[in-house]
């Protein structure tokens, strides 16, 4: 459990965000910063890199493009204690929109693509790296992958410049001896690099999984306030603190920022462990349709969602 390799990234802004569009106001991504640099947190994942052309501010809020103008505003007059993440989504974000980490407070861009994507994945981390940015690749849905085509993935990111690989369990679909074979299989193509993980909840397994993620020798460990995330959310930052035996960190904060913060967006948005979302996990489906059910006037009738998911008649 105590291991000074491992760095905890929060994502709870950037996860977080995929449920509200990003719409947080400065007093909210602050007290989330203050509290997760109390905290001991390693990483903070303030939300997405993108191209002013892909989005529309009138749409998204600030958090999808991480406009440098608003991070400093977040940071204010203190001192920043703790590393900034953002995540770019191949074909959303332009070369020139990533300016020099000399000019930015960010310290780590993480890339997201899946498997089909690795090489645009590498190329775009590169410029990164070229730019002075620490960078992840983070392989989306995996789940989903075949075993010949990982290992094609694998054997790409292997020969590439970038230090940490990210294991993704996109859809919460994973169990942890899943977790288990997946990890050796990282650290056994990818040798000498810093393997990740990233789970989702539909499950309740996203915790567990982490732990088995640990115990296997993974180092970065993503986890959000209160598991808040796209759909199912992720595994709880707090629980994850308070596991991790390292004197550095301090749960207490992240327990405050919880009450004042994130349980008044419980009132408004659905996040966690719903039966939709656990038919997803269980179908090893993308989210998409749970999500929509959710926002409707429907999302109680999860008989018909199941059925519908399932093709399950009466």
């Amino acid at each position: 459990m105590y291991r000074p390799e491992i760095k905890v990234i929060d994502c709870t802004v950037r996860d977080g965000g995929l449920m509200n569009k990003w719409q947080f106001d400065d007093k909210f991504v602050r007290a989330v910063y203050h509290a997760l640099t109390e905290a001991g947190v390693d990483y903070m994942e303030i939300g997405y890199l993108s191209s002013e052309s892909a989005f529309s501010r009138a749409e998204v809020g600030p958090w999808k493009f991480c406009a440098e103008e608003d991070l400093l505003r977040i940071i204010g007059d203190t001192e920043k204690k703790i590393k900034f993440s953002a995540m770019a989504d191949i074909g959303r974000i332009e070369y020139d929109d990533i300016r020099p980490k000399s000019e930015s407070v960010l310290d780590m861009v993480r890339v997201a693509c899946y498997v089909h994507q690795v090489d645009k994945a590498i190329a775009l981390a590169h410029h990164c790296q070229d730019k002075g940015y620490e960078t992840t690749i983070n392989l989306m849905a995996v789940s989903t992958v075949g075993p010949r085509d990982l290992d094609e993935a694998l054997d790409d990111l292997a020969k590439s410049r970038v230090p940490v690989i990210y294991l993704v369990d996109s859809y919460g679909a994973f169990y942890s001896e899943d977790i288990d074979v997946l990890a050796r299989k990282y650290m056994e193509r990818l040798p000498g690099k810093t393997i990740g993980i990233h789970a989702h909840n539909n499950q309740q397994l996203a915790f567990a999984n982490t732990i088995s993620s640990i115990i296997c020798g993974i180092n970065y460990l993503d986890a959000t306030l209160y598991g808040m995330g796209r759909g199912a959310g992720n595994c709880p930052s707090e629980l994850l603190i308070s596991f991790l035996k390292n004197p550095k960190f301090n749960v207490r904060p992240l327990i405050k920022v919880i009450e004042e913060e994130i349980l008044p967006w419980r009132e408004k948005i659905d996040w966690g462990y719903f039966i939709p979302y656990m038919v997803g996990g269980v179908m090893n489906q993308h989210p998409r349709a749970a999500m929509a059910h959710m926002e409707s006037a429907s999302k109680d009738k999860v008989l018909e969602f199941y059925d519908q998911s399932t093709s399950v008649v009466g």
